[in-house]
């Protein structure tokens, strides 16, 4: 059945591509995001495309009117070396959560999906590279990390009691860095997979053959991709599912291992030249999945060599049309 849906965060990566399969499945879709229509990721013109700072409680008031469902995947963040040194601007981020859940209630809107991050859990649960996957309830006692962590563990409680108070129905899924085409791979708000992208493309074109690494490469993540994340979404919004749960995959690689997923695409070997001062978050995280499997028989399964395959071939493209 057609629904009217608005994603909030829409001309960003994770929001452009589920603004496309929505349109795609049948359903009208509003498209909002902060900013200018020519600077979004990716823009579908079968949507109803409004750039709007969701921050401010008028603009989500308009972005939710009339819509049956809400996804809310807008937020001020980036890579590591942005949310190290943007931890205010990441907090304020709770100003978008807080007035559409406000807008949510105002307007009847039917459910409502929070996109939480796996840096909400507690950082003595991540102090080293081998670091037993982080399952749901690892996120308290709570220690996220500062900022942003701390942003989205609040706005998880706050979709909680807005389901208890006043019966919005909030489905939350913490996803744990998630890749793939039409991301951002420069300018300081990439993720690790796109960046290190980018880096080996570039030592390949210039023939400058080695790569700063950010840390000893040996902190170890697990990266979700896209496909994954957005059928992820749309089962745990449309499901009866009411905690938060983990929306990533179980294969954990080291910062090391995903550079040599990277060169053996490219077909180089380059020197590593390693960063001990550089922003590189916790030491060990990867996505437990005990919980999604045994509600919904299901985890993100595109595996990380796959997914960076078409992740290197859009980025190599982009970097080539360049000049």
């Amino acid at each position: 059945m057609s629904k009217k849906i608005v994603v909030c965060g829409g001309g960003g990566f994770i929001g452009g591509h589920l603004v496309k399969a929505l349109i795609t499945q049948g359903h009208q879709v509003r498209s909002v995001d902060l900013k200018p229509l020519a600077e979004w990721f990716l823009i579908d013109p079968k949507a109803e495309n409004l750039s709007l700072d969701l921050q401010e409680k008028e603009a989500c008031l308009h972005s939710l009117a009339g819509m049956d469902e809400c996804y809310n995947l807008a937020a001020d963040m980036g890579g590591m070396g942005f949310i190290e040194h943007n931890k205010a601007l990441c907090m304020l981020s709770v100003l978008i959560n807080t007035h559409l859940l406000m807008a949510a209630r105002a307007h009847g809107v039917g459910r409502f999906f929070y996109a939480s991050s796996a840096c909400v859990y507690a950082a003595e649960k991540q102090t080293s590279p081998d670091i037993p996957a982080l399952k749901e309830a690892d996120a308290y006692p709570a220690m996220p990390e500062d900022g942003y962590g701390w942003e989205k563990l609040f706005s998880e409680r706050m979709c909680r009691h807005y389901r208890e108070d006043f019966g919005i129905h909030a489905r939350m899924g913490r996803y744990h860095n998630v890749y793939g085409p039409h991301g951002t791979y420069d300018g300081g708000r990439e993720k690790a997979p796109a960046a290190i992208c980018r880096k080996v493309i570039q030592a390949k074109l210039s023939g400058r053959h080695e790569i700063e690494i950010w840390g000893d490469g040996h902190q170890t993540r697990s990266f979700m991709y896209i496909d994954d994340c957005l059928y992820g979404t749309q089962m745990v919004m449309n499901s009866d599912f009411i905690d938060p749960i983990n929306i990533g995959s179980a294969e954990m690689v080291s910062v090391n291992q995903l550079v040599d997923v990277v060169e053996s695409l490219a077909g180089i070997k380059l020197k590593r030249n390693y960063n001990l001062g550089a922003p590189k978050g916790v030491r060990g995280r990867s996505s437990d999945n005990t919980l999604i499997k045994q509600v919904f028989h299901w985890e993100p399964a595109t595996k990380l060599r796959d997914g960076m395959e078409r992740t290197y071939a859009w980025i190599y493209d982009q970097i080539k049309a360049q000049g």
